[in-house]
């Protein structure tokens, strides 16, 4: 089934999406470089496992339609920009009124998976709205905010990249120490790899990692939305 763009209703205005597949929903959030043709492949692949694939622009509040690449120095500078602009607070509104509007249309389970800043966004969108099962993949920042861990009703799986150049070890002893007791979430450490090791194509991309962490995400999805 070919791919889309379907306009989410939220509470703040609307906003795009990208929507592929049929099955249960899987709301798939962003890196810093937008809705881009990475995250629409990754939305592509997920349909074809059986999922009806949304990926939200939750850059839309600072500019609408951002679709830029890890590929040359003036879009890490402005993926960078973006970063630093975003209000997570805001994008997990955005990932909440997506979550609704699915279950408003039809359906029964709804997960969401994230990369980089998706990966902070699938822990508080665990931490914070219905989803019925969460994936982060070297998700940024999660260590300040392990406050909310408490509020976590559904699976969660984390994965972190034990030489990741954006969570340094201390934060992630942090991350693993608090959730690790936690008895809905579960971890995996890849102590080699570096950020961004299950993108296709990017800089530290490692295939035997990325199809382990890809492989052990798909079951877990397949557990808890199927």
């Amino acid at each position: 089934m070919p791919g889309s763009d379907i306009i989410i209703h939220g509470p703040d205005g609307d906003f795009s999406a990208y929507k592929t597949g049929e099955g249960p929903v899987l709301i798939v959030l962003q890196e810093i470089f937008g809705v881009n043709a990475v995250m629409r492949e990754l939305c592509d692949d997920y349909a074809a496992q059986g999922f009806t694939a949304i990926c939200p622009d939750l850059f839309w509040r600072i500019e609408p339609g951002i679709q830029i690449t890890d590929k040359t120095d003036e879009d890490w500078k402005k993926a960078f920009d973006l970063f630093g602009k975003f209000d997570v607070d805001a994008g997990i509104r955005d990932v909440a009124a997506t979550i609704a509007q699915m279950r408003a249309e039809g359906a029964d389970k709804v997960g969401a998976v994230g990369y980089c800043l998706g990966g902070q966004l699938a822990y508080l969108t665990a931490c914070r709205t219905d989803a019925d099962a969460c994936v982060g993949f070297y998700g940024v920042n999660i260590q300040t905010r392990l406050g909310e861990a408490a509020a976590i009703k559904h699976p969660l799986m984390l994965h972190i990249a034990g030489k990741d150049e954006y969570v340094p070890p201390q934060a992630q002893g942090e991350i693993m120490d608090a959730l690790s007791k936690h008895g809905l979430v579960t971890i995996h450490h890849y102590a080699e790899r570096d950020h961004a090791f299950a993108r296709p194509g990017g800089a530290h991309y490692h295939a035997e990692d990325a199809e382990l962490a890809n492989g052990r995400s798909l079951n877990f999805l397949n557990q808890n939305l199927k």
